[in-house]
Order: structure tokens, then sequence, then C-alpha cells
């Protein structure tokens, strides 16, 4: 019997912890139709007697404090609401017994924002996560010891298992399932809650922003004028000129401001108006090639696979309804 612990958190997604529960629950019973053991055994931990989240609209009641908690065998970290440094703050008091729940020989596997706690732990230096893509540079910024890989839907290494944004964590509890169990029960979970069972890649569903969480007020401007020029054949030397500093002060700060190099950004951008031009547009891919400053179609077929994962055809028919 698999002993899962799955934590009460302040701020959680309570839908990340219901949809858990019955997950595993559903996983016991199919299980036992066909004759075999009940494979997980789930307990809600907690820090007090009650939990209240969605400013009360819902609370749930831990079966135990963690503190009757010696050993567990499976940890979750459900997902976190609204800012997720702040609910990681307001979750701190369980970052020991995580830690200690691993160095006993726990797995840990966080559900989407719930990465922010897992890191919190120190478990994650120098190993691989996965978040919510929209939190991907906050989690950068704030834990940059950690390898974050936001194309991916799970990660999995040592024991530690993370899922991407929302609802990934449907693909690391099925993930989870078949580790305990088998293949064919995976299967039939899968089918049963209707999940994709294979997906591993949450490329296609990122949507560039851009990091402008920071105060240098002339790489905001130079952001800005990226976003309002993409189209344009925008040199890097321009750039820094039209904002009259040296190419090589530039690039630091652009790449400390906003994590990305200046052509990481300006590709980034390209391919953003690519995107929007072929979930919405009747334009011919070769036309909005060109439209958003390409010219070499190989180059711009490549380099747009390599950031949603698909190529422009595959993403048009994904998205374009037209």
């Amino acid at each position: 019997m698999i002993d899962v612990s799955i934590l009460v958190l302040k701020n959680a997604v309570m839908a990340s912890i219901t949809d858990t529960c019955y997950v595993l629950k559903t996983v016991n019973e199919v299980l036992e139709r066909v004759g075999k053991a009940p494979v997980f055994q789930v307990k809600l931990i907690g820090l007090n007697e009650e939990v209240q989240n969605n400013n009360g609209m819902f609370s749930i009641k831990p079966d135990l404090m963690i503190t009757a908690i010696t050993h567990t065998d499976l940890v979750i970290i459900p997902s976190l609401t609204g800012d997720a440094l702040a609910g990681t703050y307001l979750n701190k008091d369980y970052a020991t017994w995580i830690t200690e729940q691993y160095k006993n020989g726990a797995a840990v596997a966080s559900l989407c924002t719930g990465a922010f706690l897992l890191a919190y732990t120190g478990l994650l230096s120098g190993r691989e996560c996965t978040t919510h893509w929209a939190y991907a540079n906050e989690f950068r910024y704030y834990y940059p010891d950690v390898n974050l890989v936001d194309e991916k839907v799970i990660t999995h290494e040592h024991g530690l298992y993370s899922s991407g944004g929302n609802n990934a964590y449907w693909n690391l509890l099925l993930y989870l399932v078949e580790k305990y169990t088998n293949r064919e029960t995976v299967i039939y979970i899968a089918k049963f809650f209707v999940v994709d069972l294979d997906r591993t890649d949450q490329s296609p569903f990122i949507v560039f922003h851009g990091q402008k969480n920071h105060k240098d007020k002339t790489i905001l401007s130079a952001q800005e004028f990226i976003e309002q020029h993409y189209a344009d054949r925008l040199a890097i030397d321009q750039i820094a000129a039209h904002f009259n500093i040296t190419r090589r002060t530039f690039e630091r700060r652009f790449k400390k401001a906003t994590r990305d190099t200046v052509l990481e950004y300006i590709q980034q951008v390209k391919i953003e108006a690519t995107k929007k031009q072929l979930e919405i547009g009747r334009k011919s891919i070769q036309e909005v090639m060109f439209e958003v400053g390409y010219t070499d179609v190989k180059t711009f077929r490549d380099l747009f696979k390599k950031i949603t994962g698909m190529t422009p055809n595959d993403y048009r028919n994904k998205y374009n309804i037209g």
C-alpha cells in the first residue's frame, strides 16, 4: 500500500486536491473490481484543523496534522491560487516536513504553481522542474538555481515530480498511477477521465507577454519599441543606439531585466504575432511569415517549431476554426 499525503495548503486550488483524491480513489476501485488489492491509502494532511480557501467559500478538514505523520511514500503539493510567492510564504511551515519526508525516502510531487513551495524547500536546487508557463519568469527570478523547463508538461528527477499549467496536473497524476500500478490500469484511468495520456509538451499553450516586472525604464522602453516594430529588420546595434547606450551595456541590462537575450526577445515577439495571425487570420503561412519580418521559410519554420513545439501548419490546424 502506497501512503499518499496530500497537503491542505492555504490558497490552494481546491480542484487540484479533490481531483487527486478522486483519481487515486478510482484507481483503487478499478483494481478491486478485478480482484486486486487497492494500491493507494490517501490522507489529507494539514497544519490546522480546518483550512478555508477562496475567501471562505470552501473549507477542508485534514484527516491528520503533519506532526502525526512520521512516514509517507508520496507527498502531493497542490497548486496555489493568486500570487504564488505569497502563497508559498503562507505555507512555508510545511517546508521542513516535506524535506524530512523526502530524506526518509518519500517521493514529492508538485502540481502547477505548487512548484514554488517545492523550490522553497531547496530540494530542487540544480534539478529540473516545470510550472505554469505564466509564472515562469517569476519562478526563474526567485529560484535561479532550479533548471526550469516550462515547455514540459511534467518533470521527474530523483523522486521529485512537477507538472505544468493548470490541467497539466492530470498528466502527472496519470504518470504516478502508472508508476505505482501498470500500463493497463493507467490507460483505463485516462479513458475514464478523458485525458490525453502521453502529452509531454505545453509549448503550444504558452502566450508570450515578456518579462516586464522590473525597474529598468530604458529596457521597458526597448521592449515596447521591439513590440511595436517587430516586423522591421531590427538590428541590436540600432536599438541600442536609439536609446543612446552601447550595445554591450544594452545586451547586459536587457538580459538582466528580462532573462532573455535581445535576439530571443525579438524572436519570441515575432512568433507570438505569428500565432495570433494563424489563430484568427485567413492569410497564407508565407504571407504571415513576411509580415512578421522573416524571408527564409526554413529558418521561420524551425524557429516556430522550437518555440511552440508545432509546425506553423499544425498550429493553424489546431487553433484556427475558419
